[in-house]
């Protein structure tokens, strides 16, 4: 099977040599490498010109996620697709992993992504999205991210491309369209996008905005949001009771809550005392990046309400 390999890259500088060394060192090489880049600043798209005797560089200055991936498909010579992301680093064995469910005949292959993580931050932050281990994963429920995804150009042809309208959550609104019309949506555990989690409250609440935003905009996860709104509504009511059991009922909540991405960054330190410090970052952390997304939600939803978005 032949595969092309795509991107796209807006201001990367700090990332973009290991994506190109760690593409360089796979086992299996792809066809062709074909990286759009929306218009860098930084050096990023200097850098890329210096290796287009191994890419293929596509310039689109303003060019959105959904738009750069689009026009890198529409260049790909080939009809396996591979997406990755230029912030990530890859194994030498992670094409190859990817490729396997496609060879095996499934339309989608679902790569793994896995925080890199250096500090406690990190590893709480990977706590609140990332299970451990791929393990953990449901195939016929799970969602791909980008940054480790492959699929047949029918598959993506057949939902009509990424949505250019949609600024942020391009991915999760293809994912539903393949899972709606039934496409083979394989597991390919082995095929990990090594990740860096935002390192500032800033960058951090920033991102949780811009994703739920997307998800106000494109109408997914409606239920999952309103909860989140009803949980916390909840509590709030709670914490206004005079009375004691709605408080002692929402510690209980509050606890269960937060119970997994506890032990997820657990999982991820061997200091003693980081171990000790999990129990107050990450509850500090969900609250803080919950309260991200309903904001984010709430403005996605005054987007497509008031008609600044129109979903395609």
């Amino acid at each position: 099977m032949k595969v092309s390999l795509i991107a796209t890259v807006l201001n990367a500088d700090e990332h973009i040599d290991a994506f190109l060394a760690s593409i360089a060192a796979q086992e299996r090489a792809p066809e062709e490498v074909i990286v759009v880049d929306g218009g860098s600043a930084d050096g990023t798209v200097e850098r890329l010109r210096r290796a287009t005797d191994v890419i293929t560089l596509i310039e689109e200055p303003g060019a959105n996620i959904a738009r750069g991936r689009n026009r890198a498909i529409a260049a790909a010579s080939h009809d396996a697709i591979a997406v990755a992301d230029a912030d990530c680093a890859y194994g030498q064995g992670w094409l190859a992993a990817l490729v396997a469910p496609l060879e095996a005949g499934a339309d989608v292959a679902m790569g793994w992504t896995e925080p890199v993580v250096g500090s406690l931050v990190d590893a709480c932050v990977a706590s609140l999205g990332f299970p451990v281990a791929a393990a953990e994963a449901d195939e016929t429920t799970f969602m791909p991210s980008a940054r480790s995804v492959a699929f047949r150009r029918e598959a993506i042809d057949a939902v009509g491309g990424y949505p250019e309208w949609l600024p942020i959550g391009e991915d999760m609104w293809v994912n539903h369209r393949w899972r709606e019309r039934g496409f083979a949506m394989r597991m390919a555990p082995d095929a990990i996008a090594s990740w860096h989690p935002r390192g500032s409250l800033r960058a951090i609440w920033t991102q949780y905005v811009r994703y739920a935003r997307g998800d106000g905009q494109a109408a997914m996860y409606p239920e999952r949001h309103a909860l989140r709104f009803t949980v916390y509504g909840g509590l709030l009511a709670a914490l206004a009771s005079r009375r004691r059991w709605p408080k002692l009922l929402a510690a209980g909540g509050a606890v269960a809550y937060a119970r997994t991405p506890i032990a997820r960054a657990r999982a991820r330190l061997t200091d003693r005392r980081d171990l000790a410090l999990t129990t107050i970052v990450v509850p500090a952390l969900l609250a803080f990046t919950d309260v991200a997304k309903m904001w984010g939600y709430a403005l996605g939803l005054v987007d497509r309400l008031s008609g600044r978005v129109r979903p395609q």
